[in-house]
């Protein structure tokens, strides 16, 4: 991924618009309604379609053209991405120069990252150009052999459990902070809404003071992608098996006072990338039952609590006496679930257990009582379709 600063890349869509030309070779394509269908309609019109001598009538028949043909419908301008894609024609890298990649009808273009470093051996297939946020981004598509099954990493087993005060504790005692990209940048993205709002929409200062606001929008995200990047690339490549827990990411957003605090952190986006990257290093990830309660048990003799609010930070245990921090506690009970996962059990919509016996005492209620997540909602645990990916439910 490369953002260079394109002016060429500007032109070259402003020539396809006007000219009618596109497609992933740069070669004019026949779509229906061309130049030639316009000047059809335009004739026809001069033939068929010619209001009266002597009124205003502007009556046309059914399916005549107000105008000649534009082009293709490809959105709003506004809303929509400006992208194009190469897949033939003579685009990729450029020899003895690797920051730079060679584009039909624009010609070579400057990039900000060594991209020559980045391919490789492999073959180019295809080339995506985007606009985000003023700046453009291009995507490629390559082709290599695939690589040897990578031997795991032999770091042993930890547990990961994700909050919002510390972004992850570790249990081996490390704590990730929280950095709040979002936190840190809200006032100067408020200064720059409430100059948008004061523009008149459309007009050249509205459009500079929208791409104001989605620069800072777009500066946010690359943060907190490289804090996660960070912290996943080195989980995978330390520790054998990785533990997290199955977060109802959906229903702690729905809390108006951490909603900001919960959509800031990205686990989701972290769930993601310990995913793909452990098939790459061959570590394995265990997700663990959102139902099991980690922060409520004793790390020490399995004594589970009743209650334990949020406001405290030290876990205390009343039956031995244990005093120790709460991400920590919890984390070590999520690590333990890799050494001694107990039998699977059958849940319901609630997560509570499924009695099969009326005879026998009432299952035991969820530890656990967050909302359930619709199914457009975003829910970290989610299927992913990796086999990498084991569940332990408790």
């Amino acid at each position: 991924m490369c953002s260079p600063s394109w002016r060429a890349v500007r032109r070259r869509i402003g020539r396809c618009t006007r000219s009618g030309v596109g497609g992933t070779s740069g070669k004019p394509r026949s779509r229906r309604g061309g130049a030639s269908t316009a000047r059809r309609h335009t004739t026809a019109r001069s033939n068929h379609w010619r209001p009266r001598c002597g009124t205003s009538s502007t009556r046309r028949p059914a399916g005549a053209r107000a105008g000649a043909w534009a082009g293709p419908n490809t959105g709003s301008k506004r809303r929509g991405t400006p992208r194009f894609a190469y897949t033939t024609g003579s685009f990729g890298l450029v020899e003895g120069d690797p920051k730079r990649l060679k584009l039909p009808r624009v010609g070579r273009v400057h990039c900000m990252e060594d991209i020559a470093r980045r391919v490789g051996d492999a073959k180019v297939v295809r080339m995506s150009v985007s606009k985000r946020a003023g700046r453009w981004y291009a995507s490629l598509t390559v082709e290599r052999d695939t690589p040897t099954a990578p031997a795991a990493p032999r770091g042993g087993g930890v547990g990961v459990d994700l909050g919002v005060k510390a972004l992850a504790a570790l249990s081996d005692g490390t704590v990730v902070p929280n950095p709040r990209h979002m936190s840190g940048s809200l006032r100067r993205l408020a200064h720059a809404q409430r100059v948008l709002s004061r523009r008149r929409e459309g007009s050249n200062r509205w459009w500079k003071a929208r791409t104001r606001v989605q620069r800072i929008h777009a500066r946010i995200a690359d943060q907190r992608r490289d804090g996660l990047d960070k912290l996943t690339d080195r989980l995978t490549r330390t520790y054998t098996d990785i533990a997290i827990e199955d977060l109802n990411v959906a229903g702690m957003v729905k809390n108006h006072r951490l909603a900001r605090a919960v959509a800031d952190c990205g686990f989701a986006e972290l769930r993601r990338q310990l995913v793909y990257k452990s098939m790459r290093t061959g570590a394995r990830v265990h997700v663990i039952n959102r139902w099991y309660p980690s922060s409520k048990t004793c790390s020490n003799c399995g004594t589970v609590k009743a209650k334990l609010s949020l406001n405290e930070r030290t876990y205390h245990c009343d039956a031995c006496g244990f005093r120790i921090d709460r991400d920590l506690n919890a984390a070590i009970n999520i690590e333990k679930r890799i050494v001694a996962p107990s039998a699977e059990e059958t849940l319901n919509a609630r997560g509570g257990d499924v009695r099969h016996d009326r005879r026998k005492p009432a299952a035991q209620t969820p530890a656990k009582r967050e909302p359930s997540s619709h199914n457009n909602g975003m829910r970290l645990g989610a299927s992913l379709g990796n086999e990498t990916v084991q569940t332990t439910t408790d």
